[in-house]
């Protein structure tokens, strides 16, 4: 096994400099913490099926038993019909496309940001920031390693993202073509 490290991390960001030299295997890390992620998303938007869990998803009960900041606001929501059938089918399906994106490893950045802003939102949601930390729970640990993913550009390595972005479109690599996709693909 090869050890050679061409890895290099660095950002100057607000007048702080941060860099280093990553243990070559750290991209296979990324790519675990890529699947893991998918695999948990996954089976989370599974679960939530009727076919998987014997009877439909219903997220008024979490809904109306939020506490935190935004209690007032899960509780009007739940009081929608019309929100809740909406919330109903979204949850599940793009928990389940998360999870087949973040596994395949296309359109990982689109799809860690989708999972971070669902892991905020049941994080204001349950508020529970009991502990000596107070507001590390385990939905702040998976909104902060969303954003890992999405930051490591996790999909290029071992994933369909690297290859998506160099598809040639009109005579060049798709992501020279349209460069804005780097926000959605990596």
């Amino acid at each position: 096994m090869s050890t050679r490290t061409q890895n290099r991390l660095e950002s100057d960001y607000g007048g702080i400099t941060l860099e280093g030299r990553p243990h070559a295997l750290s991209a296979w890390f990324v790519v675990a913490l890529r699947l893991t992620m998918g695999g948990a998303f996954l089976g989370a938007g599974l679960g939530k099926f009727a076919f998987f869990a014997g009877e439909p998803f219903d997220a008024s009960g979490y809904l109306m038993g939020a506490e935190g900041p935004v209690a007032g606001i899960y509780a009007t929501m739940a009081s929608n019909p019309a929100f809740m059938e909406f919330t109903n089918v979204v949850v599940p399906v793009t928990q389940v496309l998360i999870g087949l994106a973040l596994i395949t490893g296309a359109f990982v950045r689109l799809a860690a940001l989708g999972g971070a802003m669902q892991m905020s939102m049941f994080y204001l949601g349950s508020w529970d920031v009991a502990g000596p930390l107070g507001f590390i729970n385990s939905d702040f640990v998976y909104l902060v390693v969303f954003l890992a993913v999405a930051a490591f550009g996790a999909g290029r390595i071992l994933g369909l993202d690297r290859y998506i972005e160099q598809l040639e479109v009109g005579g060049e690599a798709l992501i020279d073509r349209y460069p804005k996709l780097r926000y959605l693909l990596g």
